[in-house]
């Protein structure tokens, strides 16, 4: 009689049993895929950094096909093809292994470079062979096998290298349903943390629903995250890596740099450790820029160290918003220079975005030049939002309301403007009248 096995979901897990997000930013990318897998092609080889979308892309591009699937895994690496053990009647040779597989007219191996190496030469001798199309997806990285990496560096197969999703296209993730509105300070911390890996994204934007600190932003149906990052099992895994540090000083370098990056080398020599800080370089864990500040290479491990910390260290190392002055007059002072030069690239500002992610008050000068950059980038919601971080601790400040009446404006957006003498403002910025805009509201 056959078994049954009773499977029980908690309501906690059923919460975090969802959908997976639209496939959406890729069709350029989808469009290649299925081209590379139809008559008369060879295949494809798809990589780029862990979390990219390669398997979400590869799968939407074999949707409704006659495919045949196998993938690697860690744990079976030193087994001979055990990627595709459910393709295989027995044990055989490669040469078995190759004839029996022939016939497949699509084959898809996801998860390559974590092949063993009889799969890896059977995938590398079918491509060799030429009768079976292949879609062989593989992590940039790390190690790959030297019979998958041949594929494309011998030209067997065509190779497409996955960018991360732009932001953009992020973007639109994040806001594609009434739960998922963020504001964009909020989306943009978030593309930051991820750093381009959607399976981070989607486990970030969980944990901070589930920990409840969204706020809705007054005036529009957008919600704001502010206060620390959760520290998931998957956050901490990702910084593993820069927990678990074994050299000297090395941990205490990264922690200083959490609690105060970006921090001048001229300056705190005496505070970091440079033997460490210069192995810490080499591994590509802290990045120094060409006018010496140092900082963490990624955006995640600034708070993963600072909540691993302590309370009583944190309190040491924290730096306060009160001693953040120098360093946030110096952001403002050179974004006030790129607007003067009409140079809207992207520039890095951390001291700014640091103070809107903790919630706590951003002067009003450095907000409403935030946002003028951000408006004169045309990021027009962006440039709203920074007005608002300076408006909501200086409610009449002018160049915060002028900026944010602008952008909102600009951007056609169906936002209230306040009551009393402001409305001849926004009045005047929603019919586009924005120089009459930006008088009236430098009277008020």
């Amino acid at each position: 009689m056959p078994t049954h096995v009773a499977v029980t979901t908690s309501l906690r897990d059923a919460k975090r049993l969802e959908t997976p997000w639209p496939f959406t930013g890729r069709a350029d990318e989808l469009e290649l895929v299925r081209r590379s897998v139809t008559a008369g092609r060879s295949g494809l080889v798809v990589t780029g950094p862990a979390g990219a979308g390669k398997t979400r892309l590869v799968a939407e591009a074999v949707r409704g096909t006659d495919c045949v699937r196998a993938a690697g895994t860690p744990e079976t690496r030193d087994i001979p093809f055990a990627a595709f053990a459910h393709l295989l009647p027995e044990p055989v040779t490669l040469h078995r292994a190759v004839h029996l597989l022939s016939g497949a007219r699509l084959l898809l191996v996801d998860d390559a470079h974590l092949l063993d190496d009889a799969s890896a030469a059977l995938v590398h001798q079918l491509a060799v062979h030429g009768r079976t199309r292949l879609l062989v997806v593989a992590t940039d990285g790390g190690a790959v096998p030297s019979a998958v990496s041949r594929l494309w560096s011998g030209e067997l197969l065509p190779r497409l290298v996955l960018e991360p999703l732009p932001h953009e296209e992020t973007a639109g993730l994040l806001t594609a349903g009434p739960d998922t509105a963020l504001e964009p300070l909020t989306v943009d911390r978030l593309y930051r943390l991820a750093g381009g890996d959607l399976r981070l994204l989607r486990e970030l934007v969980t944990a901070v629903r589930e920990s409840g600190p969204l706020v809705r932003v007054p005036d529009t149906d957008q919600r704001a995250w502010r206060g620390p990052v959760p520290i998931t099992p998957a956050v901490r895994e990702r910084a593993a890596h820069v927990l678990d540090r074994t050299r000297a000083g090395e941990r205490e370098t990264l922690e200083r740099l959490a609690f105060a990056e970006p921090l001048p080398l001229d300056l705190d020599l005496d505070a970091l450790d440079v033997r460490a800080l210069e192995h810490l370089e080499a591994e590509g864990l802290v990045t120094v820029d060409d006018h010496g500040a140092t900082r963490l290479a990624h955006p995640l491990h600034g708070p993963v160290l600072r909540a691993a910390a302590g309370r009583l260290r944190a309190r040491r190392l924290a730096r306060t918003p009160d001693r953040t002055g120098p360093a946030l007059e110096a952001e403002r002072a050179a974004l006030a220079l790129r607007i003067e030069q009409a140079d809207v690239r992207p520039v890095e500002a951390p001291v700014g975005e640091w103070l809107v992610a903790e919630g706590a008050p951003l002067p009003a000068r450095y907000a409403a030049l935030r946002a003028r950059f951000a408006r004169l980038r045309g990021r027009l919601r962006e440039a709203a939002a920074w007005a608002r971080e300076g408006l909501r601790t200086h409610h009449d400040d002018p160049d915060c309301r002028t900026e944010l009446a602008l952008a909102t404006a600009q951007s056609g957006d169906d936002v209230p403007g306040p009551a009393g003498a402001d409305c001849v403002t926004w009045a005047a910025a929603a019919r586009g009248e924005l120089d009459e805009a930006v008088r009236t509201a430098g009277r008020g």
